[in-house]
């Protein structure tokens, strides 16, 4: 089977980190900094370095829009229960495709065909043959509007958690994808203060 020119280059780039992977793998299993961050998964964002982090240093969960959703904050509660984080920092971007559409718009996508539709600068179209699944009507994809506002409230689902034990702060940050700057909304933080158990 031949592969990919995508799986050649990862593997190729795989083979030459783990020639020099060297002590990391005596890296302990909790995170060595003590904290995770919520963040989304567009390939603009990397935690890494906006975050400086190493391996070994934090928890990174990552999804669409770095939503505050049930399985992240799963992740979350892993994260400090059995792994010891003690801060929580959830970090949305500017320029988020999450809020380039809505549910109806995806679901309307998704019932057409399962390929991937296109932008023509006015909206979403779906090109593809079919066929498709009326599935996506049933998923909240938790889209927003206002990339603050959603900050704020993905910080106040964590902090409202009943699984999240209050002495644990949570952050609120928005990345900007054109300077790589992170700007606190100071709103999201106060909704995430510690306070007592």
């Amino acid at each position: 089977m031949n592969k990919s020119p995508t799986v050649q280059q990862v593997e190729a780039a795989n083979a030459k980190y783990a020639a020099s992977f060297g002590d990391k793998g005596k890296l302990p299993l909790p995170p060595g900094r003590h904290f995770a961050v919520l963040t989304c998964m567009d390939a603009r964002l990397d935690p890494a370095k906006y975050a400086g982090l190493a391996e070994g240093d934090a928890h990174v969960i990552r999804n669409a829009g770095g939503r505050a959703s049930d399985d992240a904050i799963r992740s979350l509660v892993i994260s400090y229960k059995l792994l010891g984080t003690k801060e929580f920092f959830v970090v949305h971007h500017t320029d988020c495709g999450m809020a380039f559409f809505n549910n109806q718009i995806m679901g309307d996508l998704l019932e057409k065909s399962l390929e991937t539709a296109v932008h023509n600068g006015k909206g979403w179209k779906d090109v593809g043959k079919g066929p498709g699944s009326n599935e996506g009507k049933k998923v909240d994809w938790l889209t927003f509007t206002d990339d603050e506002k959603a900050v704020v409230e993905d910080v106040k689902r964590i902090r409202n958690h009943p699984l999240v034990p209050k002495s644990i702060p949570v952050y609120g940050y928005l990345y900007d994808v054109k300077t790589g700057k992170l700007k606190e909304i100071p709103e999201a933080t106060a909704a995430g203060r510690a306070g007592s158990a």
